[in-house]
């Protein structure tokens, strides 16, 4: 009985392991796609945590589109149009082309 209990600590081990999902890869390390990047959100990612006030003062080579949380937005799709999604507490969670 003794071996057999060991065996099984063993065993149940290595299926909690083999059941352990990868870690997520950073933002900053994952490669953008030229094509679906061709409004240059990747260059803005350090904008989210900012106020989502902090766009007023700024100037953009793209058209823009401040998001605040919750609210309704057009679903036309433009791949050149630059966005920022805000949360509950209008800090900038998300920055995406469409």
């Amino acid at each position: 009985m003794n071996h057999y209990g060991k065996a099984l600590v063993v065993m149940g081990f290595f299926a909690l392991t083999a059941c352990q999902s990868a870690s997520k890869p950073e933002t900053a390390a994952v490669a953008q796609d030229p094509e679906s990047d061709l409004c240059g959100a990747s260059q803005y990612q350090d904008y989210v945590g900012k106020p989502l006030s902090s766009l007023n003062s700024q100037r953009f080579d793209h058209q823009v589109r401040a998001i605040p949380y919750n609210s309704a937005v057009t679903m036309d799709f433009k791949l050149n149009r630059l966005n920022f999604m805000a949360d509950k507490s209008g800090n900038i969670s998300r920055v995406y082309c469409g």
